[in-house]
């Protein structure tokens, strides 16, 4: 077997063996592995030509809608040995910016004629080169260079930048290594008995690291990936036709899209015969919801699955096996393959059994950091504090969590100001410094009701507002997913003894 120091690797040994099959479709049409591997060392061609000697691991953007051309970039990246970076391409051009700053002018940006306008209003230093995926797709494959850049790579190298939201405002790049998505990779194929007749029906962006079970699990197993349009989600009573007409047997959502799709009835109208493995990650998943699921469709497996972005995907797994009452937590069950989890509570001693503390991840899945931010790493990425005989990194997740009588990890909450919506983890505070750049705002607080599973954004002002116009400026600073869905105008926010926001009273005025 090919020691697979790289993650495209996998596109290889899939195009050795499954060739002309359909790997990946979307809803302008598909691609066949062979052809994935060609228009990939094409991409890779022209960014190892463009990357200058001693140069390597320079980051490759791609800023293009979520299509089958995205796939064909990152394949490219790989075969360049740089890793990618995965841009929204409705991310506002100033969050962009920061993301372009915090690479301190390394890399490449593939981007369409529309994203190329865009780019032009920035301030894009010269040493990134930009590229018009329709011309570099077309460049003449040279094989021998493609090899000789691939076996630069080794497994530790970075396959991907994530940037994910910063309570400063500015976007944090987690930066994960080719094994631990390699590892990922063949722990859901055995999890979840996939196979090259197994149709995957991606609901991740791919700025998101849910997508990273389809992708990956597709090109290690032959599987067929199939984007879902990402309109179809606005409809969900249509998404179970769509997965029962496209014999699609695995899907990988967010529990925001399940409980839409319980909510709507349609489950119990619609048989998805082909449908076995219902897997949901991202934020927590009601039991009332899950039930509606497993009894309309109780041929699947489901499993509820967690992990952080600074994890490759996730790091701890629980395959459900009864029916939960709607007060009883749904366990994040235990680790995954490769990888350990430890509960650290306040003194830095390993929790006892139903003592609630901090999940700590030990692992191959663990990433490297963050990208060219050592400081915030340095307080994230640490020695294992009750291992003193060798140095062993764990990742601090800032999540609170128990261990039952039975041995599952039970989920509680944050440690901070972090929230997942939708899957997305956003930093309020980022959310607060943008409104903060729109007129007449004195003051912002976001805040998050876990009731209705949303945000809604206090401002001090004299001025009245409406959220439809307050979001539209918004989504210069932020993207689409961070936006609140209520806004609430104030003259002046409660405070604290401490002369703090009181967040305690605002959040109690949502009830």
């Amino acid at each position: 077997m090919t020691h697979l120091n790289s993650a495209v690797k996998l596109l290889d040994r899939a195009t050795e063996k499954y060739g002309n099959k359909t790997a990946i479709s979307d809803e302008w049409g598909e691609i066949s592995f062979s052809q994935l591997q060609k228009q990939g060392k094409a991409v890779g061609t022209a960014l190892a030509k463009a990357t200058p000697d001693g140069y390597m691991k320079a980051p490759v953007m791609v800023y293009l809608k979520k299509s089958i051309s995205c796939l064909v970039c990152f394949m490219g990246a790989m075969y360049s040995a740089n890793p990618y970076v995965p841009i929204a391409y409705d991310m506002p051009a100033n969050r962009i910016q920061k993301i372009v700053d915090s690479l301190e002018g390394r890399g490449h940006i593939i981007t369409d004629a529309h994203g190329m306008e865009t780019l032009k209003t920035m301030n894009i230093p010269k040493t990134i080169s930009a590229h018009i995926y329709e011309e570099i797709v077309n460049t003449e494959i040279d094989e021998t260079l493609v090899a000789k850049t691939l076996s630069s790579t080794i497994d530790t190298d970075p396959i991907y930048i994530m940037f994910t939201s910063g309570s400063t405002g500015a976007p944090k790049g987690v930066t994960v290594p080719h094994r631990g998505v390699i590892d990922y990779a063949m722990w859901v194929a055995k999890t979840f008995h996939i196979d090259e007749n197994a149709v995957l029906g991606n609901q991740a962006p791919f700025y998101f690291d849910n997508s990273i079970f389809d992708i990956y699990t597709c090109l290690l197993t032959g599987a067929k990936m199939i984007i879902i349009p990402e309109t179809l989600f606005m409809f969900p009573v249509k998404l179970p036709e769509f997965v029962r007409d496209n014999d699609i047997t695995t899907i990988f959502w967010v529990p925001t899209v399940m409980i839409n799709v319980a909510n709507s009835g349609v489950l119990s109208e619609i048989e998805m015969p082909k449908l076995k493995n219902v897997v949901f990650c991202g934020e927590v998943m009601p039991n009332t919801q899950l039930n509606i699921w497993r009894k309309s469709q109780p041929h699947c497996i489901y499993a509820n699955l967690y992990g952080p972005t600074e994890i490759s995907d996730v790091c701890t797994y629980y395959i459900v096996d009864r029916e939960f009452k709607d007060s009883d937590s749904l366990p994040i069950g235990k680790a995954c393959e490769n990888m350990r989890i430890i509960i650290l509570n306040e003194k830095n001693e390993i929790a006892k059994t139903n003592e609630q503390g901090e999940i700590c991840v030990i692992g191959t899945g663990v990433s490297l950091g963050y990208w060219n931010n050592h400081e915030i790493t340095a307080k994230a990425f640490m020695q294992n504090p009750v291992n003193p005989y060798y140095e062993e990194r764990i990742y601090r997740t800032g999540d609170l969590a128990y261990i039952n009588d039975e041995g599952l990890i039970i989920y509680i909450g944050r440690m901070d100001n972090q929230v997942k919506v939708k899957g997305n983890r956003i930093e309020l505070g980022e959310i607060e410094n943008a409104a903060m750049c729109v007129e007449n705002v004195k003051g912002a607080c976001a805040v998050f009701d876990e009731k209705n599973q949303r945000i809604v954004l206090f401002v001090e002002s004299a001025e009245q507002m409406k959220l439809r116009k307050f979001n539209l400026e918004l989504k210069k600073f932020i993207p689409s997913y961070m936006l609140p869905s209520e806004l609430v105008v104030m003259d002046k926010f409660p405070h604290t003894a401490n002369d703090k926001i009181d967040r305690v009273t605002l959040k109690k005025s949502l009830n």
